[in-house]
């Protein structure tokens, strides 16, 4: 039996600049996690897990679950990473033996609040897949696998900040620049110390699930048609990863605060941001915190100065419904 995992990650500095040829700078943690088991078997399986399963106790439950986790369960995403791997050896001339399996998964990433919870599962999967077939796939590649799983397979809008960090772990600047991209394939890859960053918190909301199809619509349209508001936005805030790299480098907190802050203002006024994200990120301000989305919605990433500022970051963030977490950042995944 092979168990594998796929991380829950937050996207520090950059996003959403990653889909258009920016800059990023994003850590995984192991608070929450996607877990895939395979094992030998006489027929191919993949087994549902209990999200999947359209069994409730009454109508309240029925919608309290589907306003948490959205309208989709795993199994189409599973489904979608085995045949973006079948694919992928099929180009490569990699033969498969003929070994049925059955693969089973479970999650405990909050769903649709930004913190990569489908990637991590597919991710999760391809491990998997990789592992039982004795196959060897480099970092980089890793990722543009997972990201074409939701691109090719889901017809997902998505970017590879996620899968990249999912696939590397750790604390990573990734730089898409476009003539990188085009040589390579990939973008430049830079693994960082988690020990340079400063004090970090997650918050996310438990009902508010707007989802990144939603919230990504419009821009990429717009970016394609050489919108100037949106090609100088996504430049500025590929420039605030890379300040905040050095920033990281250099022990200058007080500017890596700046950027948080001003990586989310930049986004507000590009996009239609919903009261209740704008409420998630302007509470968590008025205690001191910086704050920006991890990833599309839903929940946030900051700093905060000392013990007493995260302890009335708590208090303040449970009165209108959200969690706070102190992330745990996943050890780098071996090249």
């Amino acid at each position: 039996m092979i168990e594998t995992y796929g991380y829950a990650r937050a996207g520090l500095l950059g996003n959403p600049s990653d889909g258009y040829f920016g800059k990023t700078l994003s850590f995984a943690m192991s608070n929450f996690r996607a877990r895939v088991l395979i094992y030998p078997s006489a027929r191919l399986e993949v087994k549902p897990s209990k999200v999947d399963l359209p069994v409730f106790e009454n109508l309240e439950d029925l919608y309290r679950i589907t306003r948490w986790r959205g309208y989709y369960g795993g199994i189409r995403i599973i489904q979608a990473a085995i045949v973006r791997f079948i694919d992928y050896c099929r180009e490569q001339g990699i033969g498969l033996d003929d070994r049925n399996f059955t693969l089973e998964y479970e999650s405990n990433i909050p769903q649709r609040l930004g913190l990569g919870g489908s990637s991590a599962i597919i991710t999760a999967a391809l491990r998997a897949l990789w592992r039982y077939y004795a196959i060897d796939v480099p970092l980089p590649v890793q990722a543009n696998l997972a990201l074409e799983t939701e691109t090719r397979e889901l017809l997902m809008p998505a970017g590879l900040q996620d899968r990249v960090i999912q696939a590397y772990q750790g604390l990573v600047f990734m730089d898409f620049s476009r003539d990188v991209m085009e040589k390579q394939g990939y973008g430049n890859y830079e693994r960082m110390d988690p020990a340079l960053l400063p004090n970090l918190y997650v918050a996310y909301r438990t009902l508010l699930s707007e989802g990144t199809e939603v919230f990504h619509s419009n821009i990429r349209e717009r970016w394609r048609h050489g919108d100037p508001e949106i090609v100088e936005a996504m430049r500025t805030w590929a420039g605030y990863a890379e300040e905040g790299r050095a920033c990281l480098l250099g022990r200058d907190f007080k500017h890596l605060d700046y950027l948080m802050n001003a990586n989310f203002d930049l986004r507000a006024r590009i996009y239609q941001i919903d009261q209740g994200n704008l409420q998630l990120v302007h509470t968590a301000r008025s205690v001191g915190a910086t704050s920006k989305f991890t990833g599309s919605g839903g929940a946030i990433v900051g700093t905060y100065r000392d013990e007493a500022m995260f302890a009335r970051l708590v208090e303040v963030m449970k009165a209108i419904g959200v969690a706070v977490i102190k992330p745990k950042i996943v050890l780098p995944a071996a090249p």
